[in-house]
């Protein structure tokens, strides 16, 4: 029988009082090994285990790699309190050195804390106000294990910044989908009227080589009728480990039968990039930033030079409106496709590790062809990454109204139930220096209330548009919201698309001379050898 509650409850920091607690630990540890003397846990005793590896490991990683400071015991007692949300009569309540776990008005808990306790004991003594509670509350011991995760993480992450979230092991599984890819086929599918269609074939996939097209409606999977079964049970069956086989039963509107055709599952990345032809101009719209998304640009690129020919290509366009984001290291290549050299991004937190600075290496893909960036109100984190890049390293004419303003990096940690709980651990920081967070990124060329192109690049040609105000911006410290709030009202976020966009971005591609100039509008303030290029200002709560 692993002691591992007995170990992860031994040390300095707990009252006199609590020495109890540890003698309940540890005479429990005694009465399971007597009735498990095989060395198999029960189902309580594996639900009481990964309940205390859960709160232990989250809080650990929290008190860890958080961006500031956290108050663990504050955060420990806003997941109990979440109890209430399943059984509104379980309450927890802290009052100086005392934790209380109350059903009905009476009290079936009492624990001694106090603000010295590490993120460990913490983990300990909510693992045990859970275990209390589910065998004092009908409800609570009625619930799913991932409910009362939930609920009790969502507590708990509460107190940290809107950006750092918990997961489920369901949601998880997602997440990890998008960003690092799955074993399936290719295809998304929609169900309707409990049939499931094809709604689209990403290319260069399993489905796509087999000729698998959009409308098609899958009636079987592997010899057994799916009509009528939920989306995510579709899509589980379909997915599965790499170089496994499926084999579906279609339904074309084009033939008269049905017929099957068998598949290999391959390591499917969804496809985050799309290219389209503006005349002599390539267009590229980038939704997110998962694992495949510089690569997947790189090779709509060489089809673009291959389509429009690359001594013929007048300019680019990255469209990263309504790009939430997506990984930091997906950012800095995608910038660094465009870049010879100069730096990319900067990071900074509390923990050590988190410190880290990214340059550009030789070798532009482009060729020194002019870039225009596209942005708005939706454009976040990773997409704001690549825009600073560009617009600081004199690369890209950015387009658009101010971006959303996300300058927080977040770690994935990895939980004991498959879930992950993502953590704000840094603070990044464009290439002149100044912090993205709640700023974002001002563009060159503001669209906000215009309505003409026209007007536009005439004003640029006149030397009538106004200089980004690229010292204030970089001036302007990370607590001064107001200040920061100012330099947002020069060109105001806009949530929706616009066309204005991508007519300004195309009509000033065609006129290089003119990009030349509008480049200079956002040229980043000069330093002194002596300036630092990051400010030290992440002890500021994110």
């Amino acid at each position: 029988m692993p002691k591992v509650l007995l170990l992860r409850v031994s040390g300095a920091g707990w009252l006199p009082g609590a020495r109890l607690r540890l003698l309940t630990f540890a005479g429990a540890l005694l009465t399971l090994s007597a009735c498990s003397s095989d060395g198999t846990l029960t189902s309580a005793e594996s639900s009481r285990q990964l309940d205390h590896d859960m709160f232990v490991t989250g809080f650990e990683d929290i008190e860890d790699i958080y961006v500031t400071e956290p108050d663990i015991g504050a955060m420990a007692l806003a997941g109990m309190q979440q109890l209430s949300s399943i059984d509104p009569a379980v309450v927890a309540r802290r009052s100086g050195d005392t934790l209380e776990l109350l059903v009905n008005n009476r009290s079936v808990e009492s624990i001694a804390v106090n603000d010295g306790l590490d993120a460990r004991h913490w983990g300990d003594v909510t693992a045990d106000i859970l275990d209390q509670a589910r065998e004092s509350s009908d409800k609570i011991a009625g619930a799913p294990a991932e409910k009362l995760y939930e609920a009790m993480f969502d507590g708990i992450v509460g107190k940290l910044d809107q950006f750092s979230h918990y997961a489920s092991a369901a949601n998880a599984a997602d997440l990890r989908a998008q960003r690092d890819g799955f074993g399936g086929i290719g295809v998304t599918i929609s169900v309707e009227d409990g049939q499931v269609r094809v709604v689209s074939v990403m290319h260069y996939t399993p489905a796509d080589r087999l000729g698998i097209h959009r409308d098609d409606i899958i009636t079987e999977i592997d010899g057994t009728p799916i009509g009528g079964l939920p989306q995510r049970e579709v899509v589980n069956k379909l997915r599965g480990p790499v170089d496994s086989r499926v084999t579906l039963t279609l339904k074309r509107k084009t033939q008269e039968n049905p017929f099957q055709v068998s598949l290999i599952r391959a390591l499917v990345v969804p496809e985050t990039v799309a290219y389209q032809r503006e005349g002599d101009i390539a267009y590229f719209r980038i939704y997110s930033f998962n694992s495949g998304t510089t690569e997947t640009l790189r090779r709509e690129i060489r089809d673009a030079k291959a389509e429009i020919g690359e001594d013929n290509i007048k300019g680019y366009i990255l469209d990263l409106r309504g790009n939430p984001g997506g990984l930091l290291s997906q950012a800095i290549s995608t910038s660094n496709l465009f870049l010879d050299r100069g730096k990319i991004v900067s990071t900074i937190g509390r923990n050590p590790d988190s410190h880290q600075f990214f340059e550009a290496t030789e070798g532009d893909i482009a060729r020194g062809k002019p870039i225009a960036v596209l942005i708005d109100g939706n454009s976040a984190s990773a997409a704001e990454i690549v825009a600073a890049a560009l617009q600081d390293n004199e690369r890209a004419v950015l387009i658009g109204s101010n971006s959303y303003g996300k300058g927080t990096v977040q770690n994935v940690m990895s939980l004991p139930n498959k879930g992950e709980i993502a953590l704000t651990w840094a603070r990044y920081h464009a290439p002149s220096g100044y912090s993205l967070h709640h700023l974002g990124v001002l563009p060159t060329v503001c669209t906000s209330g215009e309505n003409d192109p026209g007007v536009l690049i005439n004003e640029l040609a006149a030397g009538e548009l106004k200089q980004v105000p690229t010292m204030k911006r970089n001036t302007v410290r990370p607590d001064d919201i107001a200040g920061m709030d100012a330099l947002r009202k020069t060109c105001p976020a806009r949530h929706e698309a616009d066309p204005i966009d991508l007519e300004t971005a195309v009509r000033l591609l065609n006129r290089p001379t003119l990009f030349a100039d509008a480049i200079h509008l956002a040229a980043p303030p000069i330093q002194s050898a002596s300036d630092s290029s990051v400010k030290d200002d992440y002890t500021i709560l994110p």
